[in-house]
């Protein structure tokens, strides 16, 4: 089990962006003389594909105050007369510089000189851990920029104050932001999953964080690798289970939230969703703090975090290299993102369980409490007990047992793995929701509290409760713990709940549960009453600004290799030639495709069709996967689509519009079919302009820019096409399927060519194409691919309709699941496994455990009795693939 905190990658190439504030830095240059370079290593050299630059890197120990040294790693290319703006590039809590050298590598090959070090007391470098003292680990990084100052590579916004910017995760985050309030030569930060106040993370609300506490302390080697009054501090606060004001102050003063005022620079917070120790409310008040200050900040709530889940390393990474060319390089021209993005779920990838991604943005962020909505709740004045010594303690997050999936992940997949205990907590809950709800920030609550002690502490959490009541979710799995004092003669307390980004469906309802207990914190150990009743109905923030439908694809995705289409082209030779078509379907103006009865005979056949009775319809937002085997009629259907061929029967309506060859609607569509053909002398960039040329569109309907963006080719697009490789020019075609941003998008196996890695980029473009309101349809023989990129499927065989609805219907969940696991399980627990209630058998598998469940089990159940088996789950998911659904369906015959 991997407990260092800074692990979770965030992202993985560039990392800060940079302006200087003029002043005096006289000491500056006083502190550069104590700057004594001990020991150098070899310089090595890595050499990339494609031609890229070498990085060369050097390895040196530095000199700190206090007899301190630090292991330091130095990356460049190129001469050294061309000077770069630099990055100081930090590691997280318990790791060292080597986890994060394969991101100095990719900034310096991005025009950056980096410099990597280990922290105090980790690595090779000495000193004690100080969580990020002013006096040591503060004062080492402005040391750090005295070193690069005087570098010949780094670029110089005057004598000893270098272009630099600092980014890191968790520990690493905290320090940038610490360099930025206390150095005022950093010019752009890039904080990622770290902390605004450390005292306010681990002593939330009064009430002590044990369980992240102690992997703090056992992640950096022990008490006494950090400096003694932390040491001492730990021991007292874990002893007495309760922070004091002294334990409080220590952990404030080394937070950046004492001297948050002095962060004036650009800043880009990632934040994770999936993340008990640092929460979304640390990543608010950093943002307001440092937006109150006048600095451009941009906020992103990734899906994962500490607790694990998806980091989203490809896609931040881009997001801060953009930042950092825009505020350290002064290119005005690149587009750092929204204001603010959220990640959400968008399905499940049944391969392995684990949540599809999509995205929502709005130009403003709007912090955790806009769009509030009243959720009555009911229930009477509840009495419970806290049982003496706190045990058995529910079950929320289970810190360090995440994984790379993440149980805080299986909250997204509708699989609850939190457990409260009879007789300790209260519950209220709403009548079903008559509309589907988005809760996006902290929903409040205030209750009155009455205890039999006048010490109380409660864990506040609001479940979303299925129809029927019986499976319930706790988002994120994130519970607001609150100590309560002066309890014994009752008090009002609101609650504050965690922050979240969650859709609860209609139907469903909300659940409010106050319990005396938590696996992840301290609770007083005396046994006592607690009694709670509602004092408010609950108010529930919807962020009515953030919407996932944005009009054009967000420019920030520019990352993703896409890819475009060209049979689009045979659209436009017919464009001329107008048929007369009849009016269009007003109730159909908003269905982006409606096909009823259609039917396509075969050349010089009656009664031999490739196409036969096919009827469907695709709404806004979908993927739409068309699924058959060889001969089923899919391509056929395609062409008729797209009027490039005249059905013999049916009718098909795109937004109410009846098709025909050359039909005006057909320029809302864009398409990719039977590959691309380009001008083999022209670029790139000129294909693509003659292409629009030729459509006789305005030349600003065509969003150029963010087709070349979204294409990912770069300087190829300058070349001429016949140097580019297959993959190259399949990324070429769907651009250019996609100029003009249009409202339907075909795509017929748009992954032809393309490596691994840029299959999975396509996916992603694919989901948020949809995402934005537009739909898509694709059409595949990669069955995983279409598993995970579609949320709605038609299957067809021998030109017939076999089956239409949403993926997860038609694969079926069946009662057999397949359990990720960090590590295999051993041969005992599988048996303990076997003999679970509702079990009817475990397997080992080399990934995990398959458990086939008898008719009374249930995912739920499951999951909570694996985590009490100390089986380290990664993801649960269905058993049953679309493979095995498919070839169901035709019978084998694919």
């Amino acid at each position: 089990m991997d407990l260092r905190l800074p692990r979770p990658r965030g992202p993985r190439r560039g990392h800060l962006p940079a302006r200087t504030t003029a002043r005096a830095r006289g000491r500056w240059a006083a502190a550069a003389a104590a700057l004594v370079v001990l020991a150098g290593a070899g310089t090595w050299t890595s050499f990339a594909s494609d031609d890229a630059p070498a990085v060369h890197r050097s390895d040196r120990v530095l000199a700190m105050a206090g007899g301190v040294r630090l292991d330091t790693s130095y990356f460049t290319t190129g001469p050294s007369s061309r000077r770069r703006p630099a990055v100081l590039l930090a590691h997280g809590f318990g790791g060292s510089k080597a986890d994060v050298s394969g991101e100095a590598e990719k900034l310096a090959r991005d025009g950056y000189a980096v410099l990597t070090w280990s922290a105090r007391g980790f690595g090779r470098s000495t000193g004690k851990i100080g969580l990020n003292d002013p006096k040591g680990e503060v004062a080492d990084v402005s040391r750090l920029v005295d070193w690069l100052a005087r570098r010949p590579e780094v670029r110089l916004d005057k004598s000893g104050d270098p272009r630099v910017g600092v980014a890191g995760a968790s520990y690493g985050g905290a320090i940038s932001l610490l360099a930025a309030a206390n150095d005022p030569r950093v010019d752009a930060i890039a904080p990622s999953i770290t902390y605004w106040n450390l005292a306010d993370a681990l002593f939330p609300n009064g009430v002590f964080k044990k369980l992240w506490a102690g992997i703090f302390i056992n992640s950096g080697g022990g008490c006494a690798r950090f400096e003694p009054e932390l040491c001492a501090m730990y021991n007292r606060v874990a002893e007495s289970g309760k922070p004091d004001a002294a334990a409080r102050n220590l952990l404030q003063e080394r937070s950046p939230s004492a001297v948050g005022d002095r962060i004036k620079v650009p800043t880009l917070i990632t934040q994770g969703q999936s993340d008990s120790l640092f929460p979304l409310g640390q990543a608010d008040a950093m943002a307001k703090a440092i937006k109150a200050n006048g600095a451009p900040v941009d906020v992103d709530w990734i899906a994962g975090g500490h607790d694990g889940g998806d980091m989203e390393s490809d896609r931040v990474t881009s997001r801060v290299v953009s930042w950092f060319d825009r505020y350290l390089k002064d290119d005005r021209s690149v587009a750092t993102g929204p204001a603010f993005r959220v990640t959400r779920t968008g399905g499940v990838d049944s391969t392995d369980g684990a949540a599809l991604l999509r995205g929502a943005s709005s130009d403003t962020y709007p912090g955790l409490d806009s769009g509030r909505r009243t959720v009555a709740l009911s229930g009477r004045e509840q009495s419970f007990q806290n049982p003496a010594g706190a045990s058995p303690p529910a079950i929320s997050a289970l810190p360090g047992l995440g994984g790379a999936g993440g149980l805080a992940q299986l909250s997204t997949l509708g699989v609850g793995v939190s457990l409260d205990f009879p007789g300790q907590y209260a519950r209220f809950e709403s009548a079903p929701l008559r509309d589907d709800l988005r809760i996006t920030g902290s929903p409040t609550v205030t209750v009155h509290v009455r205890s039999s002690t006048d010490d109380a502490v409660l864990f506040g959490k609001v479940y979303d409760a299925g129809p029927g009541g019986t499976q319930q979710v706790l988002p994120s799995q994130l519970v607001t713990p609150v100590r309560v004092e002066g309890a014994k003669n009752g008090k009002d307390v609101t609650l504050t709940l965690p922050a979240i980004d969650h859709a609860v469906q209609k139907g469903h309802r909300l659940r409010l549960v106050v319990a005396s207990t938590d696996l992840g914190y301290a609770s007083p150990a005396a046994p006592a009453t607690y009694t709670v009743s509602l004092k408010s109905a609950l108010q529930v923030p919807t962020a009515p600004a953030v919407k996932t439908a944005a009009a054009p694809l967000p420019s920030w995705v520019w990352w993703l290799p896409l890819a475009g289409a060209l049979a689009a082209l045979a659209l436009v030779l017919t464009g001329r030639r107008r048929t007369s078509a009849p009016a269009p379907d007003p109730a159909l103006a908003e269905v982006p495709l409606q096909i009823t009865g259609l039917a396509k005979r075969y050349a010089r056949s009656a009664d031999r069709y490739a196409v036969k009775d096919l009827s469907f319809r695709v709404e806004k937002g979908q993927v739409l996967g068309l699924l058959g085997p060889n001969g089923a009629g899919k391509t056929t259907t395609l062409r008729m689509l797209m009027g490039l061929i005249t059905p013999d029967d049916g009718e098909i309506h795109v937004f109410g519009h009846a098709i025909r060859p050359g039909a005006p609607v057909l320029s809302r569509v864009g398409a990719f079919v039977e590959g691309a053909g380009f001008l083999p002398h022209l670029t790139g960039r000129e294909n693509l302009e003659l292409y629009w040329r030729a459509t006789g569109r305005p030349p600003e309907d065509a969003h150029m820019e963010e087709a070349l963006e979204i294409a990912g080719l770069g300087d190829a697009l300058a070349r001429a096409v016949r140097t580019y490789s297959q993959g190259m020019r399949q990324r070429l075609a769907i651009a250019q399927a996609m100029l003009g941003l249009p409202d339907l998008l075909i795509l017929d196996e748009p992954t032809n060519g393309l490596d691994p890695p840029q299959i999975r980029e396509m996916r992603q473009v694919m989901i948020r194409y949809a995402a934005a309101g537009r739909t898509v349809i694709v059409s595949s023989h990669l069955l995983a691919e279409v598993e995970q990129s579609c949320t709605h499927l038609v299957v067809m065989d021998r030109g017939r309709l076999v089956q239409a609805g949403p993926v997860a219907e038609i694969i079926g969940s069946g009662d057999t699941l397949l359990v990720g696991t960090g590590t295999p399980v051993e041969a005992p627990v599988v048996e303990k496994v076997d003999a679970l209630p509702g079990v009817l058998s475990a397997v080992a598998t080399e990934d995990g455990l398959l458990v086939r469940l008898d008719p009374g089990g249930s995912a739920q159940r499951l999951v909570v009795e694996l985590v009490r088996l100390e089986v380290p789950v990664t993801s649960v998911g269905p058993h049953r693939r679309l493979e095995d659904a498919f070839l169901t369906l035709i019978g084998g015959s694919a």
